[in-house]
């Protein structure tokens, strides 16, 4: 974040889509659902804000991306597997639902093999993940990004820097 919005942030999990099948779904299931024309917006989206894109025709179920980045919360590399995975997704176009690229990047961040392979075998942080995204959707959160800012003022979905001086004023 700019200096002007200095704060901390506390990344949550939050599943999504817990419809979505374990293998996940076609691009063109998103296609059919939000229009044609959602990757051009999407795409225009993050180029206006100086990120990367380079969406997979795949969408992963992730779940179990979501498990291992708790184990890594755990285990204090909570962030950098979060930058990774996110990156991973959003730039790289990879499929954050397979075992193998997990195991690829939460070794990257010294995660051990064995810790990552015990999560993704069992249900090891499910509860973890349903309790988090039950509370956020207690808040009346529905979807990602969402931002409570100060445990007071809670900001949906990506929204330009001038909402977030908005909030961060309101709040003063």
């Amino acid at each position: 974040m700019h200096d002007e919005f200095a704060a901390v942030v506390t990344w949550l999990p939050f599943e999504l889509h817990p419809e979505y099948p374990p293998e996940g779904i076609s691009r063109d299931v998103l296609r059919a659902r939000y229009g044609a024309g959602i990757d051009a917006h999407t795409r225009e989206l993050f180029e206006r804000n100086g990120l990367a894109w380079g969406a997979s025709e795949h969408i992963p179920n992730s779940i179990d991306a979501l498990r291992v980045t708790e184990l890594a919360r755990d285990r204090g590399v909570h962030d950098a597997l979060h930058d990774r995975l996110m990156a991973a997704y959003w730039e790289h176009g990879e499929n954050i639902g397979e075992h193998d690229v997990l195991r690829a990047h939460a070794d990257a961040v010294g995660l051990a093999r064995e810790d990552v392979d015990r999560v993704l075998s069992g249900d090891e942080y499910l509860e973890r993940v349903r309790v988090s995204t039950q509370q956020a959707q207690s808040l009346g959160i529905s979807g990602i990004p969402a931002f409570l800012i100060d445990s007071r003022l809670l900001v949906l979905g990506a929204q330009p820097r001038e909402s977030f001086a908005r909030a961060f004023a309101q709040l003063s």
